[in-house]
């Protein structure tokens, strides 16, 4: 055995990794109004995390309820994976006149765009665990921000609290229930805005109740 072999050799990122990590740093919580946040979807090749691949995804931003709508982002991911049933849910095809970036390109856009900010999702855990998969597959980490579930919210906002997998809302549902328009379904960018939407709708409602803090707005 070699001398001091012992010792863990200090794993290196690249820079675009490194510059999100220090999001986290001494990251304070701030107020609801001042918070910056993230709704954002994926579309997807299937709904099996580890074996699929994410097409596109789109996200927009808000601070204070006011919807960023200028600077929202979409990306278009090449892909090897294609299958062409979900093509009638997606719209999506391999060979779409749309401008695509490669996996790696899409996550550095990505991560740049969602900073250390909360983000927003319906059914979060997917999306997450997509981007997730995308990150490992590039030696990365997972995600570091927290999340808010627009399903699991719109629950605790009508005190189903202890029964969060009674009934799985989809996001047509919230969309007719708070009465949202359902623009773009099934895009990407067109989900993460109705997100958005359907995120500041529950929100006033928990405001007029007086329980807008962030015990009911985070998962935990």
């Amino acid at each position: 055995m070699k001398l001091f072999s012992w010792f863990k050799k200090k794993e290196t990122y690249p820079d675009f990794w490194e510059a999100y990590l220090g999001y986290f740093k001494n990251k304070k919580e701030q107020p609801v109004p001042d918070t910056r946040f993230v709704a954002f979807d994926t579309e997807t090749t299937g709904f099996n995390i580890k074996e699929d691949r994410v097409l596109s995804i789109g996200a927009v931003s808000f601070i204070d309820k006011k919807i960023s709508i200028n600077e929202s982002l979409e990306l278009y991911v090449k892909q090897d994976v294609f299958k062409p049933e979900t093509v009638e849910i997606h719209g999506l095809m391999r060979s779409d006149n749309v401008d695509k970036v490669s996996e790696l390109e899409a996550i550095k856009a990505f991560l740049k765009y969602i900073k250390g900010d909360i983000l927003i999702a319906h059914h979060a855990g997917f999306d997450k665990g997509m981007i997730n998969e995308m990150l490992q597959r590039h030696g990365l980490g997972k995600l570091k921000n927290q999340f808010i579930d627009t399903g699991v919210l719109y629950k605790r906002s009508l005190h189903i609290i202890y029964q969060e997998r009674a009934k799985p809302y989809s996001l047509d549902f919230l969309g007719k229930e708070l009465n949202v328009p359902m623009v773009d379904r099934h895009t990407a960018t067109g989900d993460a805005l109705i997100t958005a939407l359907v995120f500041l709708k529950i929100l006033g409602r928990l405001d007029k109740r007086k329980h807008l803090n962030w015990g009911y707005l985070l998962n935990k």
